[in-house]
Formats: C-alpha cells, structure tokens, sequence
C-alpha cells in the first residue's frame, strides 16, 4: 500500500497534472454606448467655456468712474465777456482750467453777474441742479492775504457762502505748494445742508476762486468725484500760453 502511494510513476503522474497550464481567460472588453449630444449643445457648452476663461483673465469694466473732460477759462472781464467763459477752441487764451464730469450742464454766466461777483464759468448736474462747480476771480490781486481773511472776502460777494459759513459745523483750511511753488488755499466748508470745497490762488495780478459744492445727500454718494473735480482746478502758466500764441 505505501510502495504504491510512492511509487515514481505515481509521483510523476502528479506533477504533471500540477505543471499542465490553465486555459487562459477570456478578455473581454466592456462596449460603451455612444449618444453623440446635438450640435447646438456642444456649441453653447463651448461658448459658456470661453466666456468663463475670458472673464477670469480680465477685470470686469467699471461703470462706477464717469468720464470727464478738461475746461479752459478765459477770465475775461465784462466788457470783454461775450458769453461762454471758455472752451476748447480757445485754449490758446485760457488761464485757468478745471475737469467737468460727463453730462454736467454749462451755465451761461450774465454780464450782470459777472460783473459784481467775478463769476466766470459754472457747470451744473442736470439731475441735481444744486450739484455745481463754478469759477469767480477778482482782478488787482497779486497775492493771497492771510488763509481766513480770504474765505470772508469771498463771502462777501457770494450769499450762498455766507449762509454756509454762518451755519457750518466744521471749516477746514490748509495751505497747498504745487510742483512750480505756487500756493493755493484748500477749504471744506462742512455745512448743515450742503458740502462745500474751495481752491483759491493769485496768478496775472488776479485772484482765482474754485468752488465745488453739492448738498449733503449728493456729498456722501459722490464725494471722490466732487473731490477729483475740486483737485483737478490750476491756472495756466503764462510762459505756457505764451510760447503756444506764437507757434500757432
């Protein structure tokens, strides 16, 4: 019984049953089925992806920032006044000039008015009337007089100031230096129903007053505006305007 069990032909018959190879597996290969989407699909897919990487490359437009356009100022006298202060057509003479935000009105400014206030240009909101900046200047003037004793002449001629100051809660003033040394007096006039900003400087024997004001609820919305407007106000160099006249 055991010289069977251990018999060579036994032992061998056994490894060759263990080496034989296994048939191999079948492969099989999974078929995904294919609905091709409609054309319409696939181009609205593409579409809303190039929108997505146009819009993450580039910034959104800001609608926030009106557009503005530079005004030249003749400061002429009233005698000489013939209407409009000044416009493009007439830099070659201007002495002043300051930014009007798009849409802004021009006033026209009556001899009447020029001549006993000095006004010289105004703009105006169209939708808040009261939302305004205008020019005055007075001649014979070859210097600034102390910061405060400026503000109340101005007033004297300017009945709107007046009021302003009479029933202001705070007025702020500051002494400014351009890039060619020529001084300016800044003032914020915190009123109790409107916000007022002035620039004042002396330049060709005359002195120039920019105003800048609008009611306390147009302030608050608009208040980086009015005050681009208030910063952008400078005379013109006489050297400028001298050396354009004979070139043209």
């Amino acid at each position: 019984m055991a010289a069977a069990l251990f018999s060579p032909s036994a032992v061998l018959s056994t490894a060759a049953v263990a080496s034989a190879p296994l048939p191999p597996k079948p492969h099989l290969v999974r078929l995904r089925s294919y609905h091709p989407k409609p054309l319409s699909t696939t181009l609205a897919a593409a579409a809303a992806a190039a929108a997505l990487l146009l819009s993450a490359a580039t910034p959104p437009p800001s609608f926030a920032d009106p557009t503005f356009s530079l005004y030249y100022g003749t400061a002429a006298s009233a005698s000489n006044y013939g209407g409009y202060g000044g416009n493009a057509d007439k830099k070659a003479t201007a002495e002043y000039t300051y930014e009007v935000p798009e849409g802004w009105k021009e006033r026209l400014v009556s001899k009447v008015e020029k001549g006993t206030n000095g006004t010289d240009s105004e703009f105006y909101n169209p939708k808040k009337r009261s939302e305004r900046e205008y020019l005055t200047f007075l001649s014979g003037f070859r210097s600034l007089a102390p910061v405060d004793a400026v503000l109340s002449n101005l007033a004297l001629s300017d009945v709107d100031l007046q009021d302003q100051l009479a029933t202001a809660d705070e007025v702020r003033s500051q002494e400014l230096k351009d890039d060619k040394g020529q001084l300016y007096y800044a003032y914020e006039i915190d009123g109790t129903g409107a916000h007022s900003l002035i620039s004042v400087t002396c330049a060709r024997n005359k002195l120039y007053a920019h105003f800048v004001t609008a009611p306390n609820l147009n302030w608050s919305r608009d208040q980086d505006m009015l005050r681009r407007l208030h910063d952008s106000f400078k005379t013109v160099d006489l050297s400028t305007t001298s050396s354009s006249s004979s070139s043209s």
